[in-house]
């Protein structure tokens, strides 16, 4: 991999909630002077087929997901998220939590439907099923109802205190980080920590648990993210030194769901040759 690669190894399509297509992902990502892109919905697969099937000649494909995880360390338990990259998506205990999550959070986001109803909130769990078009059924679809029926004005504004953040919003049941990172090992993935101190999203587990998921497969941390201020992408960078974990940097892009755009913060190419060298599961994808 040349040392002037241009690598974002956190994305998002409608597999999840993110607004382009797997197909539009990639090509979008090839016009963004990607060299290579992941694709990691949230708890989910999907999308695979159809990014290999249009990757664009050039660009290298790393197919992954985004686990949505929980530390249950301390009360209440702490939301987190782990990217997965390169593992086997027919592993059967793993294919089988990932059903089981997407499955709750679909009852979850039902069940926030049903309490924005009883306030005469004009919301309709149908539309929002026919918006996610057979994705990953999160809050962020939610959220676009909200802007659709004008009550808010952006996604930002539908997460705060007075809707889906707060008033409005309702726990999951996730997986365990710890049984996640041996699931994701047992495929023969790569798992790194997601945006482990951004504050600004709530709150952040210690740096003694991420130390405690490096003894028992915790491969690395994500570092440069827009969630993160310097200070924190600093942290992390000590953190990830100190505990010989590898360092991602990604855009963690949705499309219009966010303004972060495709390639905003990338990987060098020693973490990403590491990612691949540690995988087992499968391998990446390149065109052309």
């Amino acid at each position: 991999m040349s040392a002037s690669a241009r690598i974002d190894l956190h994305t998002h399509s409608t597999a999840s909630d993110g607004t382009l297509g797997p197909a539009e992902l990639v090509r979008a990502a090839r016009d963004a002077g990607l060299d290579v892109v992941a694709l990691t919905d949230h708890d989910t697969t999907a999308g695979w087929v159809d990014a290999v099937a249009a990757l664009p000649r050039g660009l290298t494909l790393i197919r992954g997901a985004e686990l949505s995880c929980r530390w249950f360390g301390v009360e209440p338990a702490v939301p987190l998220h782990l990217l997965a990259y390169l593992f086997d998506p027919d592993e059967p205990e793993l294919v089988a939590e990932l059903a089981r999550v997407r499955r709750v959070r679909e009852e979850r986001g039902e069940r926030i439907v049903r309490l924005l109803q009883a306030d005469g909130i004009p919301v309709s769990w149908s539309e929002i099923l026919a918006g996610a078009a057979g994705g990953t059924v999160g809050r962020p679809h939610i959220a676009q109802a909200l802007i659709r029926a004008g009550l808010v004005a952006t996604t930002t504004e539908a997460f705060g205190p007075d809707w889906l953040g707060e008033r409005y919003r309702l726990p999951k049941d996730d997986i365990d980080v710890f049984r996640a990172v041996a699931l994701v090992r047992a495929a023969g993935g790569v798992p790194v920590f997601a945006h482990p101190r951004a504050s600004r999203r709530g709150r952040i587990v210690p740096d003694d648990l991420i130390a405690q998921l490096a003894a028992v497969g915790l491969a690395g941390l994500e570092a440069d993210h827009e969630d993160h201020s310097p200070a924190e992408r600093e942290h992390v960078r000590r953190l990830a030194a100190e505990l010989g974990l590898l360092v991602t940097g990604s855009s963690d892009f949705h499309a219009t769901h966010k303004t972060v755009r495709l390639g905003a913060f990338t990987t060098g190419p020693e973490a990403y040759e590491r990612i691949v060298g540690l995988a087992r599961g499968v391998t990446p994808v390149a065109s052309g």
